[in-house]
């Protein structure tokens, strides 16, 4: 799904939750594919059900299945987008919310990544913008601190300073 780009808009950065979000899904439906194959090895084919084992089977792949099809829908469906004039961020698949978050309004943006988080390469970005209150939050936002980063350079060349990592030793001129 292309971008909506507002005019003289340039695309900076559009990414989806890490896959670790897909990941954390996957227990639900190897718990239900374990506990299939249980039942199939254990019990007897006697059981007074006819084809018990292979109903029981069939029935847990496919809800294991369609579990992974709304994981999937649900994970791709959920978007943040980097221009140089906003942060957008869109979550739903029937029912579709929109954020905006104006790049001039941004007054603080923060990481925080669990051990975890940082060998696998994902955190939480907290974004603070004026007139808004609390922050709004990227859950599981793979590479937080470039996207902050990201943030901060398009901040700053929005409110006409460009960031630079030289700055002169005597700015005074003294």
């Amino acid at each position: 799904m292309p971008a909506e780009l507002l005019p003289g808009e340039n695309l900076i950065l559009k990414t989806h939750q890490h896959w670790i979000v897909l990941a954390k899904s996957l227990v639900i439906p190897l718990v239900l594919l374990v506990i299939a194959a249980i039942v199939d090895f254990t019990v007897r084919s006697g059981t007074g059900i006819a084809h018990f084992r292979t109903i029981v089977t069939l029935a847990a792949i496919a809800i294991a299945g369609l579990w992974l099809i709304v994981v999937w829908i649900r994970w791709q469906a959920t978007a943040y987008t980097l221009t140089d004039q906003r942060i957008k961020i869109e979550a739903g698949v029937f029912g579709r919310s929109s954020k905006v978050i104006p790049i001039d309004r941004i007054q603080d943006c923060t990481t925080k990544q669990t051990l975890f988080g940082r060998m696998v390469g994902y955190g939480r970005v907290e974004v603070d913008a004026a007139g808004v209150q609390g922050a709004e939050v990227l859950d599981h936002l793979p590479h937080p601190a470039e996207f902050r980063d990201q943030v901060f350079v398009q901040s700053e060349r929005r409110r006409g300073g460009a960031p630079s990592s030289a700055a002169p030793a005597n700015p005074s001129g003294v």
